[in-house]
């Protein structure tokens, strides 16, 4: 195969993410049908991988892959780091040569995946609020390759990247992935352009200089990049901002099976490891490692006995080991948010609420509508649960539930309850306080036959907050219900119904820098007889 790497590297190292073996299982697979065939040119060459037929794969962390039997919670639950499969440079080099060869990849396919896992991966752990500003140093080679498809994803993510690639490589596929940048108008920087102190411009430095197939010592100017990178650590200071570091597939400097040798090279933060970890990371001692990408077949996962985290959903990386202990008390927002002014607010605190929730509709936030609802009961105990508002008005805030559950005996109690607002994507919440009565017969019965009729039956089965023996006698009542009104008859409303809460005090809050956070709160007050709002600020 036609190399794409500078002298004295391999053919195309792992490029994307590889493997995830449980999300591989498939009820047919026409490539391993094809294989079956000994007519077909690549049976001898998995003649000595696969068995009869493909069969779903899982890992046994006792020992060798075995058939899927374990849900992927459970797997990942109880992955230890140790546990996972680190490749030699060998088999590396043989698993990209299959990818390309055989089994018909091209470089830009791996490519693309590999990089959207190297951003996916950043994303997972530092947010663009935080951490926007990244600089991208690209190697000449592949691992540089997935440096500059990082860089556009990320900036499709929401952060500011920019590019270090000082020794271009004169082919179509490297050429386009520039041309891609520059017509999102990323920057691309000079060494000579690079600040002295990295961590003054840069939040994350992507060092996406070489992979595991590099060779020999780094040559100007990547040693004295390297040592750029070497040094924050060195010179970091305590309470001191730094950039933090994100090697792609092997820190630029280290052996690939010894890792850092003297443990004078590059300390990164987060690394990604491609298709699986390499030997050389089993050195790596930051507080992220994750894999990246999931697409290695399960001929490659079988030959080389490839024990790896399954991937959850559709994610493209997947963390290897636990993560870091937290220190609860460390954990913390600053808040990035427009100034909340008294003279941009509405008058009518509903018109106010109306704006924001637009705003959050807007955002495709994700169940806007959802709100903490407290209640308190005649003990004095507060309790509060999620519902969904279900209808606004100028008389106020509407939801609905069963009449016989917790907060419907509570309000009968004390009619006076709250509810709250949070939409984490806008940095804002509300609360709204008042007094709550039950919605019209009428008005309860048309919104419980506008629900599907499947909501409508589960209304039927829960006798909300009663203890139930377990989940299948839900199911079985369920089941009779379902098949009792097949025919498409009207399902009788059981005691079920809406409560509106008449708000007597707004409070719009925004999140903002150091904690200074706007709260603007509404109280009524009459003046002429007329019923007006009074807007005053609170202290954060």
């Amino acid at each position: 195969m036609r190399s794409l790497v500078p002298k004295g590297r391999i053919n195309r190292r792992s490029m994307t993410c590889r493997c995830l073996t449980n999300s591989l299982t498939q009820t047919h697979n026409p490539f391993a049908s094809s294989l079956h065939n000994n007519r077909n040119p690549l049976f001898q060459f998995f003649s000595g991988i696969l068995r009869p037929s493909f069969r779903p794969f899982s890992t046994n962390f006792r020992g060798a892959p075995t058939p899927a039997a374990s849900s992927s919670s459970a797997l990942m639950a109880n992955l230890h780091a140790d546990s996972v499969t680190y490749l030699t440079q060998r088999e590396a080099a043989e698993i990209d040569e299959t990818l390309m060869g055989p089994l018909g990849f091209s470089v830009d396919q791996l490519m693309e995946l590999a990089g959207l896992s190297v951003a996916a991966s950043i994303s997972e752990v530092y947010k663009p609020s935080e951490h926007s500003r990244v600089l991208t140093i690209c190697g000449p080679g592949n691992n540089g390759g997935d440096g500059l498809v990082a860089a556009r994803h990320l900036h499709h993510f929401g952060y500011k990247p920019f590019v270090c690639y000082p020794k271009r490589t004169p082919k179509p596929l490297y050429a386009g992935l520039v041309t891609q940048l520059e017509a999102l108008s990323i920057p691309f920087l000079s060494v000579e352009e690079l600040p002295s102190d990295l961590s003054n411009d840069f939040d994350i430095l992507v060092d996406a200089m070489f992979g595991f197939s590099f060779h020999g010592s780094p040559r100007p100017p990547f040693d004295d990049l390297i040592q750029r990178l070497v040094s924050l650590h060195d010179n970091n200071q305590i309470g001191q901002k730094r950039s933090v570091i994100v090697s792609v597939d092997i820190p630029s400097g280290w052996h690939v099976e010894e890792g850092d040798v003297d443990g004078a090279g590059i300390k990164p933060d987060m690394l990604v490891s491609l298709t699986a970890p390499k030997l050389g990371a089993k050195k790596f001692g930051g507080p992220h490692h994750f894999l990246g990408g999931r697409f290695v077949p399960p001929a490659i996962a079988e030959k080389y006995k490839l024990v790896l985290p399954p991937y959850p959903g559709t994610s493209m990386c997947v963390r290897i080991g636990k993560p870091p202990q937290i220190d609860i008390s460390a954990l913390r927002e600053n808040y990035i948010s427009p100034e909340f002014l008294e003279e941009q607010v509405e008058a009518n605190p509903i018109n106010q609420f109306r704006k924001w929730f637009d705003d959050a509709m807007a955002a495709g936030l994700k169940e806007p509508n959802a709100m903490a609802l407290s209640t308190v009961g005649e003990d004095g105990k507060p309790s509060s649960r999620m519902v969904l508002l279900k209808g606004l008005d100028k008389d106020g805030f509407v939801w609905y539930t069963n009449y016989e559950s917790r907060k419907a005996r509570e309000l009968s109690e004390n009619p006076q309850a709250s509810l709250l607002f949070y939409w984490d994507g806008l940095n804002r919440q509300v609360r709204v306080e008042g007094p709550v009565q039950k919605v019209s017969d009428e008005e309860s019965e048309q919104y419980f036959h506008s629900r599907p009729r499947g909501s409508q039956i589960g209304a039927i089965v829960s006798k909300q907050s009663t203890v139930v023996p377990g989940r299948h006698v839900l199911y079985q009542e369920y089941k009779e219900l379902e098949q009792k009104y097949a025919d498409g008859s009207l399902i009788p409303k059981p005691n079920w119904g809406g409560y509106r809460l008449t708000p007597q005090l707004f409070e719009f809050w925004q999140g903002q820098k150091s904690r200074l956070h706007d709260r603007l709160q509404y109280t009524p007050h009459e003046i002429n007889g007329q019923r007006l709002w009074k807007v005053e600020r609170l202290a954060p």
